[in-house]
């Protein structure tokens, strides 16, 4: 019997260490969705409720050895409890409450304290059945770090591909459940359990809790989802990569697209961006039937090419599920089908990679025009596809007569950003033309145009610019004339010296996410 026991407590373990590691995964994504800096929120996250569990480590000695087996249900119970609804805590709070970040980091670290507490407890238990400290310690910890192992792959291939994060929240917690349950009755039938009622009632508890949240977790989604944006929102899907929400406005039928709680583009404005970062690209381009997108996922890019004949689209975009979406309602009526098109050829992996690849290949000046269309350097994976690096492989893939033109956040809201991208830009090889509008859903927006031929050729192409030849909405000669002045002071930087952005020190993060934003 004595085996048998120590057996299932090595398994619990097993367990333990799978659910363990997954809420460290499930609260670090669900804080980058909210907050951004994946790496920064992964590591805060963990290292939290890493000390948590060290402290928990040293408050067990406190415990009393007696009714250890009913303390380790609880245990699992309280956690499974406060596990599975972790990420419904956390977004109500970014919802609701003005110190969303205190109540999070409470959260994680309240479960990281629970999960501390789990080997401690169960080496204690454990001594009564392997009395020799070394036997035991090898059946719990192998257990607790294989569990890791596999908890990993299981957040990876299954939880991260088919749940939600609410959804993701209950399984995981269903673990921390069904060890308090099988605990329960294991040791009820072989050595008899104390407080059985109490028990009973909170096992049972936490299994409706569980059952109700996993059932109701679309529509727990949805009214999380009201107070994230200003419209229903007729779409959400989470990604391998990202958090994608989509919104309509009843009276005006205008369409949101919001990636992370981001807006990506307003259906209302989106033009003025699309036409502005297109066009004078391909007008001033001595050529353009080879165009590279890197980015523009929603397919508004492409849109805005497809307007010229003779083109041939390579666009790179990470994510392949935003590129399915976008081929259906309601993106595929704004985008006008540009992923349908047969000119439209796209390449599902990351941008930089793929830059990599060809020049492997050893390709050279091989495109007219790149539009660089990415996501704001907010986070440090992201600041990679702003650095001198990256664009120095654009250097040698864009033709001598090429033009490439790069989204480049707010020069007014973001200056050391925008002058980062610009500096780093020119670092690169490239000459620059910054330019800039107004696009009432972001504010004043920025631009680069980037070139290898000289200034004076490049006022000579602007001179002669033409945009009637292809069907415009919003964007005229005038219009792109005004954009190229900015007016006197207008671009303030916080930092009184810009460094140029790499790989090895992306300071564009800081430049963009704490001094930027802020009105003057």
């Amino acid at each position: 019997m004595a085996r048998s026991l120590a057996l299932w407590l090595s398994l619990s373990i097993f367990m333990t260490g799978a659910s363990g590691l997954i809420y460290e995964y499930l609260l670090s994504t669900t804080s980058s969705y909210i907050m951004g800096s994946s790496i920064e929120q992964f590591s805060i996250t963990i290292a939290l409720m890493l000390l948590f569990m060290g402290l928990a480590g040293y408050y067990q000695k406190n415990i009393s050895d007696r009714n250890l087996i009913e303390k380790f249900i609880v245990v699992e119970s309280v956690l499974s409890l406060v596990g599975g609804l972790s990420v419904v805590i956390t977004y109500f709070s970014f919802a609701y409450l003005e110190n969303y970040e205190l109540i999070y980091y409470l959260t994680a670290s309240f479960i990281g304290f629970l999960i501390g507490l789990e080997i401690p407890i169960v080496l204690r238990i454990n001594e009564k059945y392997i009395k020799k400290l070394s036997e035991n310690i090898s059946f719990i910890y192998s257990a607790d770090y294989v569990g890791a192992f596999v908890g990993a792959l299981v957040w990876v291939y299954i939880i991260l591909r088919h749940f939600s994060l609410v959804q993701a929240g209950f399984i995981t917690s269903a673990a921390n459940l069904l060890v308090a349950v099988i605990t329960l009755f294991v040791f009820e039938r072989k050595k008899g359990i104390q407080y059985k009622k109490v028990i009973y009632l909170l096992v049972a508890l936490v299994f409706l809790i569980d059952i109700a949240g996993f059932t109701l977790s679309r529509k727990i989604e949805k009214f999380l989802q009201r107070p994230l944006y200003n419209q229903p929102v007729i779409f959400h899907e989470r990604t391998k990569y990202q958090d994608i929400a989509i919104t309509r406005n009843k009276k005006t039928g205008e369409i949101r697209l919001y990636i992370n709680g981001n807006l990506q583009f307003s259906s209302a404005d989106e033009k003025i961006y699309h036409e502005l970062l297109v066009h004078p690209a391909m007008n001033l381009a001595g050529n353009r039937k080879n165009v590279l997108v890197l980015g523009g996922g929603d397919g508004l890019v492409a849109r805005e090419i497809l307007k010229y004949s003779n083109v041939n689209i390579t666009l790179v975009d990470l994510d392949r599920e935003m590129i399915e979406i976008a081929k259906r309602e309601p993106l595929v009526e704004i985008n006008r089908g540009s992923f349908l098109n047969d000119r439209v050829k796209v390449i599902n992996t990351d941008a930089d990679v793929f830059l990599v690849e060809l020049l492997k290949r050893g390709i050279r000046e091989k495109y007219d025009v790149v539009i660089v269309d990415l996501p704001d350097p907010s986070t440090v994976e992201l600041a990679k596809l702003y650095s001198v690096e990256f664009y120095r492989k654009l250097f040698y893939l864009l033709r001598s007569d090429g033009i490439m033109a790069v989204q480049s956040t707010s020069p007014y809201f973001a200056p050391d950003a925008f002058t980062c991208i610009e500096k780093t830009i020119e670092k690169a090889g490239f000459n620059i033309l910054p330019y800039h509008y107004d696009v009432p859903s972001f504010g004043d927006w920025g631009f680069v145009i980037a070139y290898k031929f000289s200034k004076e050729e490049l006022d000579k192409k602007i001179k002669e610019v033409n945009f009637n030849t292809v069907n415009l909405e919003v964007l005229t000669k005038e219009m792109f004339l005004a954009s190229l002045v900015f007016p006197k002071g207008w671009i303030k930087t916080k930092k009184k010296e810009i460094e140029v952005n790499s790989i090895f020190s992306p300071v564009i993060v800081h430049y963009y996410n704490d001094n930027a934003w802020e009105t003057y």
